[in-house]
């Protein structure tokens, strides 16, 4: 993990442990990095209840209540998926904050509507569900991934400022 990633990750263990806040987070293409980096943060036992890694469609639907439907329509790289992910780990877990990862980390299976780099997030707090995209363009697959988690940790730190 970068030094950014590591600082961000302590920043928002500690603003969750201010709150009584537990996390739990579903993962895709960072396959368990956003985990790793809380985890690699002193006291984070405090406050990450389950972080799952739900790279098959499948595992997505078992266990973190992503329906066929969604998957169906919009596919697994998409707003609703990372939103209905985020929304059913924290609901599984019974944590106030949902995280989840989604995406198309390369160097095949993009697509010209979905290229390789297209991430989405969805973070769910307090029941309120949000989702953004990011474009990693030119970045190789593992870049991809720890931009994916500094991103994802950056606006988690935003939302916790705000509470």
């Amino acid at each position: 993990m970068n030094e950014n990633i590591q600082m961000l990750a302590a920043e928002a263990v500690g603003r969750m442990i201010e709150k009584n806040y537990r996390v739990a987070a579903a993962e895709s293409c960072t396959g368990g990095l956003v985990a790793a980096a809380l985890v690699g943060v002193p006291d984070a036992s405090r406050v990450l209840d389950v972080s799952i890694v739900t790279y098959a469609n499948e595992a997505k639907i078992a266990y973190a209540g992503v329906s066929e439907e969604a998957l169906r329509l919009h596919g697994a790289v998409s707003r609703e998926v990372a939103e209905e992910m985020a929304a059913g780990i924290a609901r599984t877990a019974g944590a106030q904050i949902g995280l989840a990862t989604t995406g198309i980390a390369g160097p095949g299976g993009g697509t010209p509507e979905k290229p390789v780099g297209l991430v989405w997030f969805g973070i769910s707090m307090d029941g309120r569900v949000e989702s953004f995209s990011r474009l990693f363009a030119g970045m190789e697959r593992n870049e991809v991934r720890r931009a994916a988690v500094e991103a994802i940790l950056r606006r988690l730190l935003e939302l916790l400022k705000e509470l």
